[in-house]
């Protein structure tokens, strides 16, 4: 499995949005199975890829009750699954972030024991910030996804994700890169574009692409569909694969013929 950590400095940059489309379009575009995977405790991932808020399953239990993690497993369609935090008391919250810390390899073997395809493709969503969910899924990363929005805020972040890469996946052979991506961006603002046009060039080639504010996005969300399928021709969906198909070249997941 080739594994995608997505991640932010802050929270409010809509980087579970993100998590949700890009793995409904990973694996429209790759054919490949593709797990979405919520590593925080907010547990919104469940409710972007449709999932009721009635269901309390997910990998927090699964990890106290001593289980593997296939039964909270979810199909969203056809190669497409998600992977619920779950729903958890405060108590049954702090037994499960100490048995984390007593297990430095906890996330990657829970991932090992799902026997997923070789060319399986898993994005984990991650709490914003330094967090013992985020350094576990940094320490597995082969690619990171930063997640920031066209503004001075997000941008002054930029060095902290920077360092937490550094610290956590930098050592590391298997490590491939840090790839960022700018989530909605309004055309209409100057300092939209210009945050846009700063950070394009700051981190090229590192850049994955821009996703632009759309209406369709809140309202998909709402209906419990990825906006490919409820506004497959807005500007959001026509971003969200643009980033897709530049995401699978980087990580060799485009289907041979496809590479160009």
């Amino acid at each position: 499995m080739k594994i995608l950590t997505i991640a932010s400095a802050k929270g409010g940059v809509g980087k579970t949005t993100v998590t949700e489309n890009l793995a409904v379009a990973l694996a429209r575009k790759t054919g490949r199975t593709v797990l979405a995977v919520d590593l925080d405790p907010q547990n919104a991932l469940a409710l972007h890829l449709g999932l009721g808020p009635q269901e309390l399953r997910g990998l927090s239990r699964a990890s106290l009750a001593g289980q593997d993690w296939r039964g909270a497993c979810f199909e969203r369609e056809p190669g497409v699954y998600v992977l619920p935090f779950g729903a958890l008391t405060e108590h049954d919250l702090a037994a499960l972030e100490a048995q984390i810390a007593a297990r430095p390899r906890w996330l990657i073997e829970h991932l090992q024991a799902l026997q997923l395809p070789d060319n399986a493709l898993v994005l984990l969503d991650t709490p914003p910030g330094p967090s013992m969910y985020g350094r576990q899924a940094l320490s597995i990363a082969h690619w990171v996804l930063v997640v920031m929005l066209a503004d001075a805020a997000s941008y002054a972040t930029l060095p902290l994700m920077q360092r937490l890469v550094q610290t956590h996946c930098a050592p590391r052979a298997d490590f491939a890169d840090t790839l960022y991506l700018l989530n909605q961006v309004n055309s209409a603002r100057q300092l939209s574009q210009d945050i846009l046009r700063v950070l394009r060039d700051a981190v090229a080639p590192r850049f994955a692409g821009a996703i632009h504010a759309d209406e369709g996005v809140p309202e998909a969300l709402a209906m419990g569909l990825s906006v490919l399928d409820h506004a497959p021709h807005s500007q959001a969906s026509h971003d969200i694969l643009a980033c897709a198909a530049a995401l699978a070249a980087r990580m060799g997941a485009l289907p041979l013929g496809l590479e160009a």
